[in-house]
């Protein structure tokens, strides 16, 4: 009896897991579509990096690079595909951040600027909050920031 427990438990874990990669790959291809249509509407010339962000170097910013480990200094603004802010710095306002605390989004992003650059970021929902969400981000859904990294150290 046991052995047939296990059986019927194992078959709902892999159908449900099976269910949630599909679900991940629907809206991986759904935030492709939405980034790629918010660049063309807005006639963006964007790189698409190997991770699936895509981004624009307005300015490279020096030919120091920050990694993962680095504290960055930054100047931002969040906003949605729609163009509605959820998160900025103020004016000349920074804030700073350990990189491998940030979302993987930012992870990528920042190190593709040099100290003093600035760019912007269209970031798919999976490597931004995914499907949790986040305060005022609903659960998947891609991002743009525009990211000025002042300095890092």
């Amino acid at each position: 009896m046991n052995r047939v427990l296990t059986i019927a438990l194992a078959v709902i874990f892999l159908t449900a897991a099976g269910c949630l990669k599909q679900d991940q790959i629907d809206y991986a291809k759904q935030d492709m579509e939405l980034i790629e249509q918010y660049i063309a509407d807005n006639n963006l010339t964007a790189t698409r990096h190997d991770s699936g962000i895509y981004y624009i170097i307005d300015e490279p910013g020096n030919s120091q690079h920050p990694v993962s480990s680095s504290k960055v200094t930054v100047r931002y603004k969040g906003y949605f595909i729609n163009g509605t802010v959820f998160d900025q710095t103020q004016g000349t306002t920074t804030t700073t951040f350990t990189l491998s605390g940030l979302i993987p989004g930012w992870q990528i992003a920042i190190p593709l600027l040099g100290k003093g650059g600035k760019g912007t970021f269209l970031i798919p929902s999976a490597l931004a909050y995914g499907s949790y969400g986040s305060g005022p981000i609903p659960p998947n859904t891609p991002l743009i920031f525009d990211i000025e990294l002042v300095t890092f150290e």
